[in-house]
């Protein structure tokens, strides 16, 4: 049997390896045909010494030795004892022999249960590469680092690497419906085929647990937080437990969204309160029942009292009443309960970007031990740019978990070539000044600034049933993006791009260096083109394809985008100000001066920040309309020249994501015109004046633009 499984395991790898490119992710083990880096590598793998039985383990083997195989066209023999040189060693601590547990003490006290180490050693006059960890997942992380140093052409002669996430939760939030629809995908339909679980076990199941696994995601939240209670029925939770069985091998938990109501829908009870015994009793009896079929099951994630979702507000309790209740349920099996404070009311609608933190920061140090509350990166919803929440800085008592999109809902979907770690990094390296100066987001998040139990990182995930996983072949960099800063918060966006691009497409130089520049400047170029100098939220609405400035109709004034820039005669900007909402209050001190005060507030935030004359000065003389207007112009000339540098890449490429790429950087660039254009046209009626030299005439009227409808529109 444990050879059959062997077998099973080795021919799931080789198939992926096998693939079509764009399905390989950065998995690509492309053949390395520099002879004298190859050589360099096949001098220093004499053989391959796999120590250990585990699923995990024979992962870890297999995963090795296709690697090696389809990167230097020959694989290592596999060895059950350590003979001669160069042997590479795979094995977690207690598998190790006694000598090398001595040799490797000193490191392992340096890591914890996830890391790992890689080590070039001396043992017994041979020279050894050791791959361990505490664990069988540990090993597992530092066989896929090994392995993408030599993607990445790095030496392996002296290696000493010692490395342990910095977050221990790790996780995508897929937002998933049991329909296989996607709110907020544009990759397809959901990767779970939830008619043909629990018995067929699709192909792509395994290859995303690889691949989460490879850039160290150790859980999924397999449901969309407008939570369907039917997941938590027998007849669902038999299917989760059969994915949870496929992932649990690549150390990777399965989380569910709990909806509130449930005990209601599913449970035949006439209340959901969370003071009421029979609803806490049903919740225990629930999560007993998943336990019982999932052990290692992560927990719940909630959204509540948002958006119309149940919670328990319902009934006149708060927050720390339905996370507390829930955290009881889950608590005697290791369970946790994610909180999600995204939450915004009708009743409430003076400044949206308030209410999170007022709602919230009178909990801190109120939820219990296994709650941890997860906060979206900025106060509005994942916008191009956003400040960072303020309630980074204001719950030091209370386990903050980050919450990041990396499907691009508000940043020209899959279609766009946007890459978000440069958002991510800009986010986690904000100061909130908790603790005065060098109290970055990240630190706030992985616990070093106030000691936590719980840290966490979660990302909306960007995957779908598309061939290439997420719609664009350089979206799957953002999904590899957020993992390695989820691993490691400190990381380089720049280090994260050149690794991705080595490992996905080629090691040449020559292609590295410019598409690097191009990929590190989108981010920027999309903020230019859609939301300059601190605008927010003027996607058309709804699906938020496209540019919508103009809508101003709906129902509730926070979900209309003349709610968001304020334009008229006298100017434009949320005056978020002491003379405005006041929501600079919100930040610390040293903050709330800077970005109170429009000389001192950093002009990416302006009119975040502030309502001003369209005749205000910017920093570089220019007037705030002609400002806008030639950022408008930049971010279409950023693109143009992103076309021109891909266009260059073309002998580096493979035809189909070369053509593929190309385009959809075409359409990225009739886009952004249609971004600049539509947007200037309405701000013009307010601003009255001639757009500035250097800006392109649009070339269809306002009215044609606010004509346009999608209402099929994907992840609507």
């Amino acid at each position: 049997m444990t050879s059959l499984r062997f077998v099973f395991w080795f021919l799931i790898i080789s198939f992926s390896a096998s693939a079509q490119k764009d399905y390989k992710l950065w998995l690509q083990y492309n053949k390395i045909q520099n002879a004298v880096v190859a050589s360099e590598y096949k001098t220093n793998l004499g053989g391959i010494v796999a120590l250990g039985s585990s699923e995990t383990s024979k992962i870890s083997l297999a995963e090795l030795e296709t690697g090696i195989l389809d990167m230097l066209g020959s694989k290592p023999e596999t060895r059950s004892a350590i003979k001669g040189d160069n042997n590479v060693i795979v094995g977690s601590q207690p598998a190790l022999n006694s000598d090398l547990q001595k040799v490797l003490a000193s490191d392992f006290d340096k890591i914890n249960n996830e890391g790992f180490i890689i080590k070039s050693i001396s043992s017994k006059n041979k020279k050894q590469i050791v791959i361990t960890g505490k664990n069988d997942v540990g090993v597992l992380y530092g066989v896929y680092r090994f392995l993408r140093l030599i993607q990445n052409h790095k030496s392996i002669s002296n290696l000493n690497i010692v490395d342990a996430p910095k977050i221990n939760l790790r996780v995508l939030n897929h937002w998933d419906n049991l329909d296989r629809t996607v709110e907020r995908g544009y990759a397809g339909f959901s990767l779970w085929n939830w008619q043909k679980l629990p018995d067929f076990i699709d192909q792509r199941y395994i290859d995303y647990a690889r691949a989460n696994a490879s850039i160290g995601i150790n859980g999924t939240v397999l449901t969309n937080v407008n939570a369907n209670a039917l997941i938590l029925t027998p007849q669902y939770l038999e299917k989760v437990k059969a994915l949870a069985n496929v992932f649990r091998p690549y150390g990777i938990k399965v989380y569910l969204t709990a909806r509130f109501s449930a005990p209601i829908e599913i449970g035949g009870l006439k209340t959901a309160d969370p003071k009421d015994t029979a609803v806490a009793n049903w919740w225990k009896e629930k999560a007993k029942e998943i336990y019982n079929r999932i052990p290692d099951f992560g927990g719940f994630l909630v959204k509540a009292n948002s958006e119309g979702q149940p919670g328990p507000q319902n009934y006149g309790r708060d927050h720390i009443d339905g996370a507390n209740m829930l955290a009881d349920a889950v608590a005697p099996f290791g369970g946790i309960i994610m909180w999600r404070a995204f939450v915004y009311s009708e009743h409430d609608a003076n400044d949206r970007a308030k209410q999170a933190y007022a709602e919230f920061q009178p909990y801190d140090g109120k939820f219990k031990d296994n709650v941890i509350v997860q906060v979206k990166n900025g106060a509005i919803d994942f916008q191009p740019r956003e400040p960072f929440h303020p309630l980074f800085g204001a719950m030091p008592e209370t386990p903050l978990m980050m919450e990041f999109q990396i499907t691009q809902e508000y940043l020209g979907f899959s279609t766009h070539l946007v890459y978000l770690p440069k958002l991510f990094q800009e986010v986690l390296e904000a100061d909130t000044y908790q603790k005065g100066k060098g109290s970055t987001v990240a630190k706030v998040i992985d616990g070093s600034l106030s000691p936590q139990k719980l840290t966490g990182i979660a990302g909306v995930s960007n995957i779908g049933n598309d061939l290439n996983w997420t719609g664009h072949p350089f979206a799957q960099a953002n999904w590899y993006g957020f993992g390695r800063l989820a691993w490691d918060p400190y990381l380089d966006s720049e280090t994260i791009a050149d690794e991705w691009l080595r490992s996905t497409f080629s090691n040449d130089e020559d292609f590295i260096k410019p598409i690097k520049t191009m990929m590190i400047t989108s981010r920027e170029a999309v903020v230019n083109y859609m939301t300059p100098l601190g605008l927010h939220h003027i996607m058309d609405t709804g699906h938020h394809y496209g540019p919508g400035p103009w809508v101003s109709d709906l129902s509730r004034p926070e979900w209309n985008p003349t709610y968001y820039h304020k334009a008229d005669k006298n100017g434009i900007g949320f005056d978020r100000s002491k003379t405005g909402t006041n929501a600079t209050a919100q930040y610390a001190q040293e903050l709330e001066q800077l970005f109170d005060n429009a000389q001192t507030c950093p002009e990416i935030d302006l009119l975040w920040f502030h309502h001003l004359s369209w005749d205000y000065k910017l920093k570089n003389g220019q007037t705030l309309w002609n400002g806008l207007a030639l950022k408008y112009q930049e971010g279409v000339n950023q693109v143009l020249e992103m076309q021109n540098t891909w266009n260059n890449s073309e002998k580096y490429v493979d035809k189909e994501r070369f053509k593929e790429v190309q385009m959809l950087l075409k359409i990225q660039y009739k886009e952004a015109k249609w971004w600049r254009d539509a947007c200037l046209l309405y701000f013009q009626q307010y601003s009255g004046k001639e757009l500035p030299a250097g800006v392109e005439p649009p070339i269809q009227t306002l009215e044609y633009f606010k004509s346009l409808k999608f209402p099929f529109a994907p992840g609507n």
